[in-house]
C-alpha cells in the first residue's frame, strides 16, 4: 500500500500539500510586491543616471542583489514581528504566525538572502552599492521595526528605506550621488507618507491590535494624520519644475507631474477633511497609481546628457 492514512489524508498527499504550502509561504514571506517595488524603483535609478547606455548585466546584477537584499530585510521584519502578527487579522496567516515556517528557519533565511544579495551587489555593481543596499537592511531590521511599537516616527524611518533604492540604481552606473539622485530619493520619501497613513487609517484598529503605534492609531481624531498626508503630499508639487531645471527632464515632465501631484493633494485634502475610511481608500489607491506614472514620465522624458543649473552649481563647487 502506497503512504499510510492519517485522519483520512493519505501520507503522500499530506507531504505533497506541506511542500506546496512552504513554496507558496517564501513569496509571502519576502513580501513579494513590496520587494518588485523597490526593485522598479532601482531600476529607474540606473536609467535616470544614463544607465541605458551601459551594460545590461550590470542592471541585471543589481536588480538581482537589491531584490535578495531587500527580500532578506522582509523575512528578518517578520521574524521579529512574528507575536504582534499573529495578533493582527491582517497578518495572522503570513508563514510565521500560522506556523508553515519557524522563526529560525526564517532568520536563517533572511540572513543568508541578504547576505547573498549585498554580495551581488559588491560583484555585480560596486562597493558604494552595496553599502546602500546594507544601510537599507539595518535602518528597516534596526531602526524602522523597533520603532513600530514605539512611536509614529516608524513612518519616516521606512520612509529612509524606501528612498534608498533610487539612489543604489544611480550608483550602481558609477555615476557619483549628486542631485539627480536626491531627488529620486526625495520623491520616494515623500510618496511613501501619504501612501502608508492612508493604508494605516484604514487598519487603524488591526494596528492598535497588533500594538503599532501608527500615527492614526495615536491620532484619533485623525487630525494629525490627514495634515501629514497634505503636507507631503504638497512637497511634491516642485518634484517637476526641479527635475527640468535640474537637466534631469524635459518640461513635459514638469507638466505632467504637476497634474498628477495635484490630484494626489486633492484626495489628501479630501482625507484631511472627512476622514473616513472611503476617502483613505481612494487615496491609497491613487498612491498605487500615482509613483508607476509619475516614474514612468519621468524616464520617458529623460534628458540623456546632464545639462541645467545643477550641473552648474556642480561645476562651481569643485
Amino acid at each position: 500500500m502506497r503512504g499510510t492514512v492519517r485522519s483520512g489524508v493519505p501520507a503522500d498527499g499530506a507531504a505533497a500539500h506541506r511542500i506546496v504550502a512552504v513554496l507558496r509561504a517564501y513569496p509571502e514571506l519576502t513580501k513579494i510586491r513590496l520587494t518588485a517595488l523597490v526593485v522598479a524603483t532601482t531600476a529607474v535609478g540606473f536609467m535616470m543616471a544614463g544607465g541605458g547606455h551601459r551594460s545590461g548585466a550590470t542592471l541585471v546584477w543589481t536588480v538581482l542583489g537589491t531584490a535578495l537584499a531587500a527580500a532578506g530585510a522582509m523575512a528578518l521584519n517578520q521574524v521579529i514581528e512574528v507575536a504582534r502578527d499573529a495578533r493582527m487579522e491582517r497578518t495572522k496567516n503570513r508563514p510565521l504566525p500560522a506556523g508553515v515556517l519557524t522563526a529560525r528557519h526564517g532568520l536563517v533565511f533572511g540572513l543568508a538572502v541578504a547576505g547573498a544579495g549585498l554580495a551581488t551587489l559588491v560583484l555585480g555593481a560596486n562597493a558604494l552599492t552595496a553599502l546602500l543596499g546594507l544601510t537599507v537592511v539595518l535602518v528597516y531590521t534596526l531602526v524602522y521595526t523597533p520603532l513600530k511599537p514605539r512611536s509614529p516616527l516608524c513612518t519616516l524611518a521606512g520612509a529612509v528605506c524606501g528612498a534608498i533604492p533610487p539612489m543604489m540604481g544611480w550608483t550602481a552606473t558609477g555615476t557619483p550621488l549628486g542631485f539627480g539622485a536626491w531627488l529620486l530619493a526625495g520623491v520616494l520619501f515623500l510618496w511613501q507618507i501619504p501612501h502608508f497613513l492612508a493604508l494605516a487609517w484604514l487598519y487603524r484598529d488591526d494596528y492598535a491590535r497588533g500594538g503599532f503605534r501608527m500615527l492614526p492609531v495615536v491620532d484619533a481624531s485623525g487630525r494629525a494624520t490627514g495634515q501629514a498626508a497634505v503636507l507631503y503630499s504638497m512637497a511634491l508639487l516642485p518634484v517637476g519644475v526641479l527635475a527640468a531645471l535640474g537637466g534631469m527632464t524635459g518640461w513635459t515632465f514638469a507638466a505632467g507631474s504637476l497634474a498628477l501631484t495635484g490630484v494626489l493633494v486633492g484626495l489628501a485634502l479630501a482625507l484631511a477633511s472627512r476622514k473616513s475610511d472611503a476617502v483613505a481608500r481612494r487615496l491609497f489607491l491613487a498612491t498605487l497609481i500615482y509613483l508607476p506614472l509619475l516614474l514612468g514620465l519621468m524616464v520617458s522624458d529623460r534628458v540623456p546628457a546632464p545639462q541645467g543649473w545643477a550641473v552648474a552649481l556642480a561645476a562651481a563647487g569643485r
